[in-house]
């Protein structure tokens, strides 16, 4: 395992998309975990989905931050503003940086590029460079800067489970494209300007107050409206499924730990957060069901047949993600472990109650 590095008791923590969903249990694991710790949550809060759920993850954060020793200090900006992000560093100084703010979806990539070059490659670029300028004014710096990429760059590889060692130069999606550019801009700046820099593939992350538009939710939205749900490839898909708590506690081990110089004395480092337990496609949408109808979000008799429809595989996506951990768990003695099974009746208790089912 390796030896923690970096404290986050007393730290100032920059959390980019702090109204996302990864962001924001982030924020609150980091307000209940550390001591005196100042998170600067930034967010441009965006329409890609719907801003009610952002702003209740805000909440549902400001109310804990009133609980707690810690400090939480929302800011309603987008990182694609240069002269903000510089603004935002000199006057907060961070010692830590967790980059999460991205465009996210692979479809949405397609009819809406504009978006991923903005937020994914510029707005990334910007945090980097106001990494590199806090070395500028005397201070020791940012510490770590621990950045979202996605189990995306492995694009049609064949080879399974995903490695970290394996080569992501085939991206099938512009999404993917501007997340591998993400971890070689990142490289070059740990090379170049020192600064201790960790990426992290992320694997289908769900949970209470996700993304309306990962299949899970948004199966269940046209579910309790009768619409019919299309499963794609006709179903024969697979994934890494993993659940919002596991991810958080993963991010929280690597933040406290800066990677070391490796042979190339770059301080650089990549893990994959998987669960690394592929499920199929079929499988996933039997077992929502079944829990849809436990937390009485639809009911007992709901014919669930009625609303499937099989469809061919869509532009962007992939047939299997498969994560290697075992970089993961041997660097932190972390594996996600959270069964479909469980994390999906944990939503689904929670879509009951927030839409007053």
């Amino acid at each position: 395992m390796l030896e923690k590095n970096v404290e986050l008791n007393g730290k100032t923590i920059v959390v980019t998309g702090a109204a996302g969903f990864i962001g924001a249990n982030l924020s609150m694991e980091l307000l209940k975990s550390a001591q005196e710790v100042h998170i600067i949550g930034i967010d441009t809060m965006n329409d890609y989905y719907d801003v009610a759920l952002k702003e209740f993850r805000i909440k549902q954060i400001q109310e804990l931050e009133a609980t707690m020793p810690c400090k939480f200090t929302f800011i309603k900006e987008n990182i694609a503003n240069k002269a903000v992000i510089e603004d935002i560093f000199a006057s907060y100084k961070p010692q830590i940086v967790v980059n999460l703010a991205a465009q996210a979806g692979v479809r949405y990539s397609i009819e809406n590029p504009d978006a991923y070059v903005e937020s994914n490659l510029i707005g990334f670029y910007n945090i980097l460079e106001a990494c590199r300028h806090s070395y500028d004014r005397g201070e020791k710096g940012v510490e770590h800067f621990v950045y979202a990429s996605s189990s995306s760059v492995y694009g049609s590889n064949k080879k399974i489970p995903y490695s970290t060692e394996d080569k992501v130069d085939n991206p099938v999606s512009l999404y993917a494209a501007t997340k591998k550019s993400d971890e070689l801009l990142a490289h070059a700046y740990a090379k170049l300007y020192g600064i201790p820099s960790t990426g992290l593939r992320f694997f289908t992350v769900y949970g209470p107050a996700g993304r309306p538009d990962m299949a899970y939710f948004g199966f269940t939205n046209k579910l309790v409206q009768k619409k019919t749900i299309q499963i794609f490839n006709y179903g024969h898909c697979k994934r890494d499924f993993t659940y919002i708590d596991d991810v958080v506690t993963g991010i929280k081990a690597v933040m406290q730990c800066a990677p070391l110089p490796n042979e190339e004395d770059v301080r650089y480092k990549i893990y994959n957060i998987g669960n690394n337990h592929p499920e199929n496609l079929l499988d996933f949408v039997e077992i929502l069901q079944e829990e849809l109808k436990k937390a009485k979000v639809l009911p007992s008799d709901y014919d669930f047949e009625a609303y499937k429809e099989f469809v061919q595989m869509q532009p962007g996506d992939v047939e299997v993600t498969y994560a290697d951990v075992s970089a993961l768990e041997q660097d932190f003695g972390f594996k996600p472990a959270t069964s479909l099974r469980d994390g999906l009746r944990k939503f689904a208790q929670w879509y009951k109650e927030f839409y007053h089912l």
